[in-house]
C-alpha cells in the first residue's frame, strides 16, 4: 500500500484470505483447492511492505498468477488499497530469507543515497551494519535436525 498508516493495520489472515479470494476469481474451484493445498503467510512485514508466502512447488504459478488481482485488503473494518507482486520464487523459505536480506540492503543503499543530511545517513548506515543472517540454537543448547520438510 502507497499510504505507510494503512500497512499498519494488515493482518496476515486478512491478507490470507484475499489471496485465495484472488485465486478463487481467476482460476476457479480447481485453482483454489491447488492453492489451498499447503497455502499459509509466513512473514508479514507491515513497515516494508513485504510479505513471504508458502505453497506447494506444483502450484507455485497459479498463486504468481492471482497476486496482480488482489487490489485491497479488509482489516479490522477498514479497506485499505494495495498490489502485489512477486520479487522472488524460492524453493525453500531460507532462500527466500537470503533473497529478503539482499533485497532490503539494496533498498537501504539506494535510501542512503538519497539522505540529505548527515543524521539520516548515519541512521542508515548503522541499519546496514546490523543487517545479517544468524542461525538461532534452540533454548536448551541442541540444534533442530532438519528433516527435509516444510
Amino acid at each position: 500500500s502507497e499510504d505507510p498508516r494503512c500497512r499498519q493495520c494488515i493482518e496476515d489472515r486478512a491478507l490470507g484470505l484475499a489471496i485465495r479470494d484472488a485465486i478463487a476469481r481467476v482460476h476457479g474451484d480447481y485453482g483454489l483447492a491447488c492453492c489451498s493445498i499447503s497455502f499459509t503467510v509466513k512473514y508479514l512485514n507491515a513497515y516494508t511492505g513485504t510479505v513471504l508466502l508458502r505453497c506447494r512447488k506444483d502450484s507455485y504459478r497459479l498463486l504468481c498468477s492471482a497476486l496482480p488481482f488482489v487490489r485491497y485488503l479488509e482489516s479490522r473494518g477498514q479497506r485499505s488499497p494495495c498490489f502485489l507482486n512477486t520479487l522472488h520464487v524460492g524453493g525453500t523459505i531460507r532462500t527466500c530469507q537470503k533473497f529478503l536480506i539482499q533485497y532490503n540492503r539494496t533498498q537501504l543503499l539506494r535510501l542512503l543515497q538519497n539522505c540529505t543530511n548527515e543524521e539520516e545517513r548515519q541512521c542508515i548506515q548503522k541499519s546496514l551494519l546490523s543487517c545479517s543472517l544468524t542461525e538461532e540454537q534452540s533454548q536448551s543448547g541442541d540444534e533442530e535436525e532438519d528433516d527435509g520438510t516444510e
